[in-house]
């Protein structure tokens, strides 16, 4: 019954996952298109960096080893992931639901083409990150195999270091494409740009964070590929 029951909370957490990535992604098409209220723009500008520090706060701090370490004593480790992947979902539905539009454009492009072209990137940028998650294991990141294999009573063995695809080019697609993502509008407003600039920061401090616990876990063989692949541009190789 146990089996069961955390299967059944692992694709519950998938789906609320799932369901919070297509907001996301409504989220940040529409930014631009809501007037900023009316109270003082100190007060929205305090709500919007709360709720993201809560996100970044959550994202880093679970994600770290020593917290995993202490939390699965908690948690049993097959839905250890999936309860990872329910909170982070839920940090972002916080951001969604409280954020405030703050006053002013930073820039409106009138060029049609221009407005393609970025339209198109914005789209390319969230297409990279979901393309990306399946090249290194999209059912293992959002917590499924781990519940999928203790229903089936089979061992879960943490997935390999891969360097398939993109990760070829840059070490970090799902942060480049994130990034793509959130500034490729044509309307900038200056609640978007507080917006972009602190996930872009919260996205070159998760990398430091990350790629420590990668040279952890596959020593050298990370140390090379970091040496040789890019961070967030795909550039060709640095070797």
């Amino acid at each position: 019954m146990a089996r069961v029951l955390a299967f059944v909370y692992g694709v519950i957490c998938y789906l609320v996952f799932f369901a919070t990535f297509l907001y996301a992604i409504w989220f940040v098409w529409t930014m631009d298109q809501h007037s900023p209220a009316s109270g003082p723009w100190q007060k929205a500008l305090a709500i919007d960096a709360v709720v993201l520090a809560v996100f970044a706060l959550q994202h880093s701090i679970m994600a770290r080893q020593g917290f995993k370490r202490a939390w699965t004593k908690a948690i049993p480790h097959p839905i250890e992931r999936s309860t990872y992947v329910l909170l982070a979902s839920l940090a972002l539905l916080l951001i969604i639901r409280l954020w405030q539009p703050l006053p002013g454009v930073v820039w409106n492009l009138e060029s049609s083409v221009g407005h393609l072209i970025l339209q198109g990137l914005f789209w390319l940028g969230w297409a990279t990150v979901l393309v990306s998650t399946f090249l290194i294991g999209h059912f293992d990141l959002f917590g499924l195999k781990q519940v999928w294999l203790f229903l089936r009573g089979e061992t879960y063995q943490p997935p390999a270091f891969v360097k398939p695809g993109l990760y070829k080019f840059v070490r970090h697609p799902i942060y480049m494409g994130f990034t793509l993502a959130f500034w490729s509008t044509p309307h900038m407003t200056t609640g978007h740009l507080f917006f972009a600039i602190m996930t872009l920061a919260y996205v070159l401090v998760a990398i430091q964070l990350e790629e420590r616990d990668l040279i952890t876990f596959h020593g050298e063989e990370y140390r090379i590929y970091r040496s040789g692949v890019s961070m967030l541009v795909p550039w060709p190789s640095k070797r």
